[in-house]
């Protein structure tokens, strides 16, 4: 039987009939994830900004495979527009994440983060050979990080802030997307984590960015609603705090972020 070679975008979609034919989750495993996107968002004295490290590498993915038939190309069996091909850099932002780790020693704070996003990218820097010796320091190195490292589930040197609101049972866990709402917040504009693939094939790797940066600012809004619950901020150091977040998010004078801004209400001002 003759041996077919297929593109990344075509193994996906096989893999992804198959398992719906099955009555199965199309979701990938963890481990067969591609990292295109990681946003954080930084605080520290000198303030608050963004940054996404992107794989802007353009490759194959939206174009047919002719070892297919029509019905099961990405784009139905018709020619679409070539794209540059480029050697995938996901390797380089892994990289690029974690060197920032090492400088910086930051607190890393998400939400769900322990359940998808580090187990993803775990393996992804596993199988490029990515060297992020802080971050898998148990104590060996800096006796500190033996009582607070960032894999340990109950240390705060990483923060799951759903595991924890959850009280780390996966059966109360909450989606980003309700939260941010309920405490008043924007929550996911114009994209979730179903629509990032059909936007990958289509190489509108900018619209990644821009969800992936409106999530981390959510996670961020919400981590700082956290502080005042537990009394890490008192309400004036809330709303100072939020007025700073507004403030900062207008002056980037991007489309999402005006898109964010205009989703989210300033509060009714209090009865004198």
């Amino acid at each position: 039987m003759p041996r077919l070679s297929l593109s990344n975008a075509s193994c996906w979609i096989w893999r992804t009939r198959s398992r719906v034919r099955f009555r199965r989750s199309d979701f990938l495993p963890h481990h067969l994830q591609r990292v295109i996107t990681i946003s954080c968002a930084f605080r520290g004295g000198e303030g608050l900004r963004v940054h996404s490290f992107v794989d802007r590498s353009h490759d194959s993915a939206s174009q047919v495979d002719p070892a297919l038939p029509g019905d099961l190309n990405p784009g139905g069996g018709r020619a679409e527009p070539a794209r540059p091909r480029g050697r995938s850099e996901e390797a380089r932002i892994v990289q690029q994440f974690f060197n920032t780790i090492e400088k910086r020693v930051p607190q890393l704070v998400s939400w769900n983060g322990g359940g998808f996003d580090l187990p993803v990218l775990h393996y992804r820097a596993l199988m490029h050979g990515v060297v992020a010796g802080k971050y898998w320091d148990f104590g060996d190195d800096d006796r500190e990080f033996k009582f607070n490292n960032y894999i340990s589930r109950y240390h705060h040197r990483h923060l799951d802030l759903m595991d924890l609101l959850a009280l780390y049972q996966p059966r109360a866990n909450a989606p980003l997307d309700a939260m941010a709402r309920l405490c008043g917040l924007p929550g996911k504009l114009g994209m979730d984590g179903s629509a990032v693939h059909a936007a990958w094939l289509a190489g509108r790797i900018e619209d990644i960015r821009r969800y992936c940066e409106t999530d981390v600012m959510n996670t961020y809004l919400l981590y700082c609603r956290y502080q005042l619950m537990r009394g890490g901020l008192t309400p004036a150091e809330h709303a100072q705090e939020v007025a700073m977040v507004r403030t900062v998010l207008a002056d980037l004078r991007e489309p999402h972020w005006d898109e964010y801004l205009a989703a989210w209400p300033q509060p009714a001002a209090a009865d004198p």
